[in-house]
């Protein structure tokens, strides 16, 4: 299983929302090239980036920050995930070394455009799904759609996409625990890999996750529990990998 840590980018710095609200943030690091090396030195095998300003403007923010990072790490998958609206975003992060774009807000609002990236850059495009009780919000989270988690990955998985990452919001930032429940009943809905967002808060969390890898769960992001210490990624990756071995 694939350990991620996030790095969320606000304003050129390393930050954490709670429950995607721009106004309730916490700043980790002035530079986040520095907290990239952190855990890369702890041996994560990913890196998930999101350009926060970028998905409430719909366009690149942070994309010098991103490319910075890419450049240290060449070796490195990142996904990236923030803004991305049209083609020439995807294409510039690719340039610049990212292996995987995440389209959120867009594929909600606009599913050709998700299909049209697949054909185009197949093996590097990421459906981001946040939902709460089940159901998709978009625009940072701030609207809450009438269309199901489930319809739309199965929708996706059709067209191409490599993996959902999927987001359960009322837990996200609040340290209450990853909702594994929903997270496999879609995962068990279609047959790419599913990437756990939001609540991983502890081992048990991760240990939780193991135990449903084999039903489609390939991947957690880890956020703010990283951040505040509940869990060390060190000794997490090397749990995982003793578990893989």
């Amino acid at each position: 299983m694939l350990l991620i840590p996030a790095i969320d980018l606000k304003d050129g710095k390393c930050v954490r929302l709670r429950q995607g609200l721009m106004d309730d943030v916490t700043v980790f690091s002035d530079n986040p090239v520095d907290m990239a090396t952190r855990w890369v030195d702890a041996g994560t095998k990913r890196l998930h980036l999101v350009d926060l300003n970028g998905a409430f403007e719909g366009k690149p923010v942070n994309g010098e920050v991103v490319k910075a990072i890419a450049q240290a790490y060449p070796d490195l998958p990142i996904q990236i995930g923030g803004g991305i609206r049209d083609e020439e975003t995807v294409q510039a992060y690719l340039d610049a070394g990212v292996q995987y774009c995440i389209i959120g807000t867009k594929a909600v609002q606009d599913p050709q455009f998700v299909i049209d990236l697949c054909a185009k850059f197949p093996g590097h495009i990421i459906v981001g799904i946040d939902a709460k009780n089940g159901m998709v919000a978009t625009d940072g989270w701030a609207e809450e759609s009438t269309t199901s988690a489930i319809d739309l990955a199965q929708k996706f998985e059709k067209a191409g996409v490599s993996a959902i990452v999927y987001t359960d919001i009322a837990r996200d930032g609040m340290m209450q625990g990853v909702n594994i429940d929903e997270t496999v009943r879609l995962a068990e809905s279609i047959s790419i890999p599913v990437i756990a967002s939001g609540g991983v808060t502890n081992m048990d969390d991760i240990k939780g996750l193991l135990e449903v890898e084999s039903r489609g769960v390939s991947g957690t992001i880890l956020g703010r529990s990283i951040y505040e210490g509940t869990i060390d990624l060190a000794e997490a990756q090397q749990y995982v990998d003793s578990v893989a071995s």
